[in-house]
């Protein structure tokens, strides 16, 4: 047996093992486990035995968070539309299936491969705070709190995924948008089965809201989403109010939301509960079409994300550290790889905490992707223990959160990564009177310093933790690639990339296999100077990770805990075009309802 090929066997072990008695972070009850799940998985002809075959297609392939969101991009293709229109079909459609992830009251991110011109676009649709706010105000309306809250009107930034969806069409568009959206408001008005892992987190976002709606209005989205309760799997949901909303942007355009009946109905409810923002704020909100860079791994795959205010280049700057180590020499469960991995992400995480933010506001130092950067903060990292802080380099400067991943691929090579959230849960709990979506915090991302890079300013757009993900293979484009969940979100990018470039995994595989997640270390909330509060922070395993190199991960110093129930380790979506034949392979994974088709 090959190191591959016995570290999967192992990884695959594990996974069939009994599962761990640790509770997840969110410090959610976890149940006991049905009788049934003490049974282990069957058999498989090829393959890892823990995993399932991708797919394969030629002429066109989505893969969303929700089967029947893949099925109306799929529709949109087979109609004459491109990837990009299938792929504003989808997201509409996840926004109504899935709300606890995303919704028109959030933001959105892009990356799209475009053949005609072989370049790669990046969309920022994200939103900014109230022009009208000054931060020394915003800490009145927070009474002494050093941090914004996760609900309320105070976290809520300028939802930018209307406007995202119409920079996108604009751009490379075929078919009418009323087209676009006429599926998702069929199903808002006539109703759609609610998929088993939503009907858990409605569950999930009713109990979170209950616990603290005496603090905010809950009234609007409780009669919207939980009338009678959280929707359970299985039950039809429907949201006129939603249908309404879209079918109004289908007629009238992006400035339906921003200008329009619509605008005006968000802008005179927020300011009924005390929100600064204008009507103006809305009117002047705008996407920004930005540069992607990539960065090299091994045996010629690059890795490529969206600059700040996105996390994006944060996996660019863990790939620039382990370039510098052969992790083949170990198998992939092993504790030197997740040793490597883990302290190449809270490197990357020091200067993320201090220098991403908004670049109109803080401009990013572009030494922070440099080779030499990425071998001297790679010097930095003990092979045999966790080193208890690391602190951010000094380059020299020139002049819970739930999420949606989806990506379509068309038969002309179109690609399209994008990705879109309403960050904490569903949102920040406010509802808009009659328009059937909720309002994002993302805002609570803010800094409450006036000295860090992402201190809360007036017009500004805080620090995103939701990245598209784009891999090229030997320079050629080669895959779309996404994975939720926060701060999980670079570093499940990096793993992914290691299971295929470093260990052969297919797509399916590289999704499938156990991840980790290390979470804390210093925050892009925390004051810019001072120690952080959580140094070390916890490395959260799967079980799939072997009982021995959880042992000896502790020993190495890490704080370790097993975590068994998926939802902290993200959502995984990808496809793959092998540039000489055009054939799609598309991979969804197992801790999702999702689905990855194609025709």
């Amino acid at each position: 047996m090959n190191r591959t090929s016995s570290s999967l066997a192992a990884l695959a072990s594990l996974a069939l093992a009994a599962p761990s008695a640790a509770d997840d972070h969110t410090g959610a009850a976890e149940q006991a486990r049905p009788v049934h799940e003490q049974i282990g998985a069957g058999g498989r002809p090829v393959g890892a035995p823990w995993s399932r075959s991708p797919v394969h297609a030629q002429h066109g392939m989505a893969a969303t968070e929700h089967p029947l969101a893949t099925q109306v991009a799929l529709d949109i293709l087979k109609a004459g539309g491109n990837a990009v229109d299938a792929a504003i079909a989808a997201n509409a459609a996840t926004g109504l299936m899935l709300p606890t992830g995303n919704g028109i009251g959030g933001d959105i991110f892009a990356i799209i491969y475009d053949p005609k011109t072989g370049k790669l676009y990046g969309l920022n649709g994200s939103g900014r705070s109230p022009k009208g706010q000054t931060l020394e105000q915003l800490k009145e309306k927070l009474g002494g709190a050093d941090s914004l809250p996760p609900f309320g009107h105070l976290p809520i930034t300028i939802p930018g995924t209307v406007d995202g969806w119409f920079a996108m069409h604009q751009r490379f568009g075929k078919l009418p948008m009323a087209d676009i959206l006429a599926p998702t408001i069929d199903y808002a008005r006539k109703g759609h089965p609610v998929a088993p892992v939503i009907g858990m987190y409605y569950a999930r976002s009713l109990a979170a809201y209950e616990r603290r709606a005496d603090l905010f209005d809950f009234t609007n989205a409780r009669a919207t989403w939980f009338a009678d309760g959280a929707p359970k799997a299985g039950e039809i949901f429907k949201n006129p109010d939603l249908a309404n909303t879209l079918e109004r942007i289908a007629q009238n355009g992006r400035d339906e939301f921003y200008v329009g009946e619509s605008a005006q109905i968000m802008v005179d409810y927020l300011q009924r509960q005390g929100s600064a923002f204008t009507l103006e704020d809305f009117a002047s909100h705008r996407s920004d079409w930005v540069e992607p860079a990539c960065a090299a791994y091994r045996k010629g795959f690059e890795l490529c994300e969206l600059p700040p205010n996105t996390q994006g280049f944060a996996a660019l700057q863990m790939v620039n550290i382990l370039k510098h180590v052969d992790l083949t020499q170990w198998e992939r469960g092993s504790p030197e790889v997740i040793h490597y991995i883990t302290e190449a992400k809270r490197l990357a995480y020091a200067d993320v905490a201090k220098f991403y933010a908004d670049p109109d506001f803080a401009p990013f130092p572009a030494e922070l992707l440099s080779e030499a950067y990425g071998k001297a903060r790679f010097e930095l990292i003990d092979p045999a223990r966790a080193t208890p802080e690391f602190g951010p380099g000094e380059p020299k400067l020139e002049g819970p959160g739930d999420t949606t991943y989806l990506t379509v691929v068309d038969g002309d090579g179109l690609m399209v990564s994008l990705i879109q959230s309403n960050y904490r849960g569903m949102g920040g709990g406010l509802t808009p009177d009659g328009l059937g979506f909720m309002f994002q915090d993302r805002g609570e991302l803010f800094s409450l310093d006036p000295a860090h890079a992402n201190a809360y300013a007036p017009g500004k757009r805080p620090f995103h933790t939701i990245i598209p993900a784009f891999v090229k293979k030997d320079g050629q484009p080669y895959m779309t690639l996404g994975l939720m969940g926060g701060g999980m979100q670079p570093q499940g990018h990096v793993q992914v990339l290691i299971n295929i470039a470093d260990y052969g995994m297919n797509l399916q595989e590289a999704g499938d296999a156990a991840r980790i997640n290390h979470d804390g270390g210093r925050q892009p909330t925390e004051p810019a100077s001072g120690p952080s509060q959580d140094p070390l922070g916890t490395l959260f395993v799967e079980p799939g990770i072997p009982a021995e190199t959880v042992e000896a991960l502790k020993a190495m110093g890490h704080n370790v805990r097993v975590v068994d129930n998926g939802i902290m380790f993200g959502g995984y979506e990808a496809i793959a075009r092998d540039p000489a034949t055009g054939v799609l392979t598309g991979a969804t994974e197992m801790r999702k309802d999702g689905l990855a088709a194609g025709y």
